[in-house]
């Protein structure tokens, strides 16, 4: 299981931003980018999402959608870690508060929400991969669609993106 892993290039910025550049600036007060993710965070923690915030949303934008994935998942798909939608464009940030102002799809654990950094003990490090989408339309979608659903109605609408990328490993 040590060398079984998703890859990044099954995560949602590349199914959806092909020829799309990524000029939304993203930021955690959490952790800095490629560092490990505060314990708070994890499953070994209280499971909190991190503070993300971003900025250099187009002025085109309807909307705003964050998904956060882990591609090192022992899986054939990146683990699906929190999909939070309905995020007005001109919002400039979600955390464990403000996530509740906005519409949720489902998590790899079929909860929906954020589910916490929990690597399989011995897998090795684990990338989280935050990414912000900035989409020319406003998304009319339920609480707790699943990822597939989510990127099948971004196809085609995303203006620009950004991510942040934490990471964890248990032993």
């Amino acid at each position: 299981m040590h060398g079984i892993r998703a890859g990044r290039e099954k995560l949602a910025v590349h199914k959806l931003t092909r020829d799309v550049p990524p000029e939304i600036s993203v930021h955690s007060v959490a952790f800095e980018p490629g560092l490990p993710l505060p314990i708070s965070c994890t499953v070994d923690g209280v499971g909190a999402p991190p503070p993300i915030s971003f900025e250099g949303i187009p002025e085109a934008a309807k909307s705003v959608v964050v998904i956060c994935e882990d591609p090192d998942a022992p899986s054939s798909e990146p683990f699906v870690h929190w999909l939070v939608y309905g995020i007005p464009s001109s919002a400039a940030a979600v955390d464990a508060q403000t996530q509740h102002d906005y519409v949720m799809g489902k998590n790899d654990r079929s909860e929906v929400g954020y589910t916490p950094a929990a690597p399989p003990p011995g897998h090795g490090l684990h990338n989280y991969h935050f990414q912000v989408f900035a989409l020319n339309v406003p998304l009319q979608l339920a609480a707790g669609v699943e990822r597939d659903a989510l990127l099948d109605a971004m196809m085609g609408h995303v203006l620009s993106w950004g991510e942040i990328v934490g990471t964890y490993e248990r032993e």
